[in-house]
């Protein structure tokens, strides 16, 4: 069965092929590896060198372009409804790969008055060359809803999935439900 990384394997920036994986410490450069089928870990094509040592617009650039299909998932709403979404793993290791100067925090956690729900306040801070800019945005989860995972967890990956979209990173899934 195909791991997740290899999920992420063909995403190219500048004409080459690299896939997320295990970071190689061993080297100077970034270097991503991945497990074969015989489990043996192999080593993969360098990948670009990114982050604080590019300008901020560039790596606004890269966040901007499309998460390829096979990293989205979806699910289902109560009333049938799909949702397309990037799993916040997947996003946090977009983000170390095109700026792994990156910070994000939890700046509030509110529980409703009914007591019925929680909503989450995450901001995220990308750090470049020239400059630095940081997003914030909410997210809420259902105190009642079980389905997975607890109610500020579900709402914390919400917020921080919202909080990189308004630096591009999978902005192009907003576009799609408004289409």
């Amino acid at each position: 069965m195909a791991s997740a990384f290899l999920k992420l394997e063909k995403l190219s920036r500048g004409g080459k092929t690299f896939r997320f994986g295990q970071w190689n410490r061993f080297y100077s450069k970034p270097s991503y590896r991945a497990a074969s089928e015989s489990g043996k870990m192999e080593e993969e094509e360098e990948a670009p060198s990114s982050g604080i040592s590019r300008p901020l617009s560039e790596i606004l650039k890269e966040l901007n372009k499309k998460v390829p299909d096979s990293l989205v998932k979806t699910r289902h709403e109560k009333d049938g409804f799909p949702i397309r979404y990037i799993p916040w793993h997947t996003v946090n290791r977009i983000l170390n790969l095109h700026a792994p100067e990156w910070s994000g925090e939890v700046r509030n956690i509110t529980y409703s008055t009914d007591a019925k729900s929680v909503s989450v306040v995450y901001r995220v801070t990308l750090y470049g060359t020239d400059a630095e800019i940081f997003r914030e945005s909410t997210g809420t989860a259902s105190l009642d809803d079980i389905s997975y995972g607890d109610p500020v967890q579900k709402a914390e990956a919400m917020a921080f999935r919202r909080a990189c979209a308004r630096l591009g990173l999978g902005l192009h899934l907003y576009h799609e439900d408004a289409s």
